[in-house]
């Protein structure tokens, strides 16, 4: 019977270290998966665009162009926005989807959504 209660004791030992090392390993993947989440820290900018016939947008990273838009999307005529505030406000919702990694597509329904005159 002593032989068994070692075996008990020595079970429970490996239980406990394997328990302890197991919430260490849970505990750093926490930690390294917070740091990664955290360092993304993209600035994406925004800024208007003079063209010939009206206004567009264009979207940066870091001064390198990610999206010239000058003309309004989804439409098949290629006319520029009407005015700077129209391209902005399409060029900010193309922002928030790229901000929240959702595809940047803009549709005549959102165009409808922010009153842009088509």
């Amino acid at each position: 019977m002593t032989i068994n209660s070692t075996k008990k004791f020595f079970w429970t030992k490996i239980q406990k270290n394997l328990s302890f090392q197991s919430t260490i390993t849970k505990l750093l993947l926490v930690c390294l998966f917070l740091f990664i989440s955290c360092k993304k820290n993209e600035n994406l900018n925004l800024a208007s665009l003079k063209t010939q016939n009206g206004w567009g947008y264009v979207i940066t990273l870091k001064e390198k162009i990610i999206i010239k838009q000058t003309v309004i999307p989804v439409i098949s005529e290629n006319k520029s926005f009407k005015t700077e505030e129209e391209a902005l406000k399409v060029g900010q919702l193309v922002l928030e989807k790229l901000n929240s990694n959702l595809s940047p597509t803009v549709t005549k329904k959102d165009l409808l959504l922010l009153s842009i005159k088509i």
